[in-house]
């Protein structure tokens, strides 16, 4: 018993931490891994770079679809969690500024998205994207009503159209001009 105590206390907390930890290292390298252009990245290259066992890799993602599915999951926190207008931001400033967040975010979602829908049956890609719809809903509701964004549109077609330029096989230096072009038509015409 004294083993599991430390100063009166269960030493579980520690153990969390460090399992914590460990799935940190293990999403990082999995982020960065498949960021690469590099082909199919596998599971003993992932738990290579974060530096730990197979075991803890597999205790903690059984299957690459279960680091897949985490991995996504985390961007599309990352992503609900910015949806915020900053004290002092214009409510169109800040719906651009997120949507940039989204279109830096594309390089690793499609390599991310493809092999998931490999490996699903792709509820759980549209159900992250409707938390994301959701989360930046008030965000072009705000730009809107200030009228600085075109009222016409919803926030879905503006994910469409990011996803369209997104799908064109060409490298970010070609994209970024049509993702810019793309966000400045958002602008509400000016009367």
């Amino acid at each position: 018993m004294e083993e599991f105590m430390e100063a009166g206390k269960p030493a579980f907390p520690k153990r969390r931490a460090a399992a914590r930890r460990n799935r940190d290292k293990i999403l990082d390298a999995a982020r960065e891994a498949f960021a690469e252009p590099a082909p199919e990245v596998s599971m003993a290259e992932i738990a290579r770079r974060a530096q730990v066992g197979m075991a803890t890799l597999y205790r903690n993602f059984p299957g690459r679809r279960e680091l897949l599915e985490a991995l996504y999951a985390d961007e599309v926190d990352q992503i609900c969690d910015a949806a915020t207008i900053a004290p002092g931001q214009s409510p169109d400033a800040a719906l651009i500024a997120w949507l940039r967040l989204q279109i830096a975010f594309i390089p690793h979602k499609r390599l991310i998205v493809s092999e998931l829908l490999q490996h699903t049956d792709g509820h759980g890609v549209t159900g992250h994207r409707a938390r994301a719809v959701e989360a930046g809903r008030p965000l072009l509701a705000a730009a809107q009503q200030a009228g600085r964004i075109r009222d016409d549109l919803t926030l879905e077609q503006i994910f469409d159209l990011i996803v369209a330029i997104a799908k064109l096989n060409e490298s970010p230096d070609y994209l970024r001009p049509l993702f810019e072009t793309a966000l400045a038509g958002l602008r509400a015409p000016r009367s």
